[in-house]
């Protein structure tokens, strides 16, 4: 099942992307579209996520890190891997790759790159994002830099699309600032904003992957 998933996953990033639609069924009231970023004005900083996709037994999975708790915007966030494009890196892809070693210790030779996400903006840290999805044809073993991660959160794929886990709440940013905002509840913790908007468009394109193959 994994292999042909892989297969059909491709052949739908030949397609347009669902976009903004399909990710602001997660986002906040306040929500900025990509659309209306003024590059003047924001000048926003690139950074790069990779979604890790590898089978557990006859399961696709993907993972989460959690981040430590500390002085800043994502104090204690749940997130896919990923951070700031840097000077070194060719492009954005090699910006996920290497942010995911960094993070969690998976080499990037053994990463295949499938596609590519909609961008997305992050207003608080004025960070414009490129979601990855790459596969191991194994599940790996992870090396946590725990300056970076606290926790990582292995989950089916599939069970991300389920609306139970779905839900609303007022929500205290790590400015204090409350917020009402969607978000999914994963193994008692809460994905909000960037990185539940991904997610909502990551279940559009794999439901309909997956679709073909089951």
């Amino acid at each position: 099942m994994f292999v042909k998933f892989i297969e059909q996953l491709k052949k739908r990033f030949e397609k347009p992307l669902p976009g903004e639609k399909a990710q602001f069924l997660m986002a906040p009231l306040a929500r900025q579209g990509v659309q209306n970023i003024q590059a003047d004005k924001y000048a926003p900083k690139k950074s790069a996520v990779l979604i890790l996709l590898f089978p557990v037994k006859d399961k696709i999975h993907t993972l989460l890190i959690q981040r430590p708790v500390y002085d800043g915007v994502h104090s204690g966030q749940v997130a896919f891997p990923g951070g700031k494009f840097e000077e070194n890196d060719i492009d954005l892809k090699q910006t996920a790759l290497r942010e995911t070693f960094e993070e969690i210790g998976i080499s990037s030779e053994a990463i295949e790159i499938i596609g590519q996400l909609s961008d997305i903006y992050i207003k608080p840290s004025n960070f414009l994002v490129s979601p990855f999805i790459g596969y191991l044809r194994q599940k790996p073993d992870f090396i946590i830099d725990s300056h970076e991660v606290q926790k990582i959160i292995t989950v089916d794929l599939f069970s991300l699309n389920d609306p139970k886990i779905r839900s609303e709440k007022v929500i205290t940013r790590s400015s204090g600032h409350k917020i009402k905002a969607p978000y999914y509840e994963v193994e008692d913790l809460t994905v909000w904003g960037a990185t539940a908007m991904i997610i909502s468009e990551l279940n559009v394109v794999t439901d309909e992957s997956k679709s073909i193959v089951l």
